[in-house]
């Protein structure tokens, strides 16, 4: 039997937690059984260069507006021309210009959504639109347990529609002492303190005046020096607050890092004060790097992090909660260690990228022998619902 071509779509290729769960994927899939495509619709990465060296054809589809139709032409034209078996989306926008592309195409491809956070954030129209394009669907993969019942919550479809396939990861080889050495150094960690590390973007959801609170609730002589890795539209307020919490001498804003696993191996713990999560990356990276991490309870968190065996847990927005953590890994580098080793072993077990991609090819798997049979169903009658917003 030839190999199924299928598509995975997503409005954007940056570099984040669901483009480099999708590099995973494209890269890990068996060619006999399966012939893989990329689509994507704006900003263009290295996990993009990367596929289209190892071979994955890959097709930029410029989406110019909210409301463009040359990019629904030529994405009808690529799916009549391609003629795919099944198309994975994942994004809200992806699945609602998928569900409209497949229709304009005439052709019939299985459509699979993704859910890859609780996004407590959106308002209703976001629910009512996911709703709409999940009728068209046959399945919806989750990456976290709590992700698909929060969707399933907002969208009134049975959760037993969902799959959750939790994210994979490369594991990391440690680094040697004296690379650990220079990897801070060049961040200017003063002497004798202990580094932490925050990898993300400065939003709202990372709830990083937490972690600026947090860090002026201990006293000067056992704060960790911490180091944030990413940038975004809060990064002048968080300056600001840290400069009116007395803590700006404690804290480093690196921008945007290409290197941040590195940064991670030389971090004596990452931290992740979020107000919602689906499954964290850069905590899966972490804990695949042997960083201990300190994460708040939220979302799919507690599925991926053991509160005290690979990792600690500390209650959503609470400050008192955080310092304890942080104070606790500062005093404490036995524990620091046993989280470590404790973290590696379980995320190698579980969270393998050929677990990713053999968790994902079964669903797809399942939806195409259910087509073959005549049986295949959608998530929910998709005519019952009007979204209210517009498109995405």
């Amino acid at each position: 039997m030839p190999p199924e071509r299928i598509l995975v779509v997503i409005d954007g290729m940056g570099v984040g937690g669901s483009q480099r769960q999708i590099a995973h994927l494209l890269a890990g899939m068996d060619r006999s059984r399966w012939q893989p495509e990329l689509a994507y619709f704006r900003e263009r990465s290295f996990l993009v260069d990367a596929l289209v060296q190892a071979g994955t054809p890959v097709h930029h589809l410029p989406k110019r507006a909210r409301l463009d139709p040359r990019f629904l032409i030529a994405y009808a034209a690529l799916l009549r021309r391609r003629d795919y078996a099944l198309v994975h989306a994942f994004s809200l926008t992806a699945e609602f210009w998928t569900v409209l592309a497949a229709r304009a195409s005439g052709r019939h491809p299985v459509l699979i959504a993704s859910e890859r956070n609780q996004y407590l954030d959106k308002p209703a129209w976001y629910w009512r639109l996911k709703r709409l394009t999940l009728g068209h669907c046959a399945a919806v993969i989750a990456n976290s347990s709590a992700g698909a019942v929060a969707t399933a919550q907002r969208t009134g479809l049975p959760v037993s529609r969902f799959d959750t396939v939790v994210n994979g990861v490369d594991q990391v080889p440690p680094i040697a002492p004296d690379e650990r050495d220079a990897v801070r150094r060049h961040l200017d960690v003063p002497a004798g303190r202990v580094l932490g590390l925050f990898a993300g973007r400065l939003v709202a959801q990372k709830n990083l005046d937490c972690l600026i609170a947090a860090l002026a609730a201990l006293a000067p002589e056992q704060r960790p020096w911490i180091a944030l890795a990413g940038d975004g539209p809060l990064r002048g307020q968080l300056e600001q607050l840290a400069r009116e919490a007395g803590v700006a001498a404690d804290l480093s804003f690196l921008g945007e890092r290409s290197d941040t696993v590195r940064l991670m191996q030389a971090a004596d713990f990452l931290v992740l004060p979020s107000r919602f999560e689906g499954q964290s990356n850069a905590l899966l990276e972490a804990m695949a790097a042997g960083c201990p991490v300190i994460a708040s309870a939220v979302g799919g968190t507690p599925e991926l992090v053991r509160d005290g065996r690979t990792g600690l847990l500390f209650a959503p927005g609470s400050v008192a909660a955080l310092s304890a953590c942080m104070a606790r890994l500062c005093t404490d580098p036995t524990l620091r260690a046993r989280l470590s080793r404790q973290a590696r072993e379980h995320v190698a077990q579980a969270h393998a990228v050929p677990t990713l991609v053999a968790a994902t090819t079964a669903v797809y798997e399942r939806c195409l022998l259910r087509r073959a049979a005549g049986t295949l169903t959608r998530t929910a009658d998709a005519g019952r619902h009007v979204a209210a917003g517009g498109p995405p």
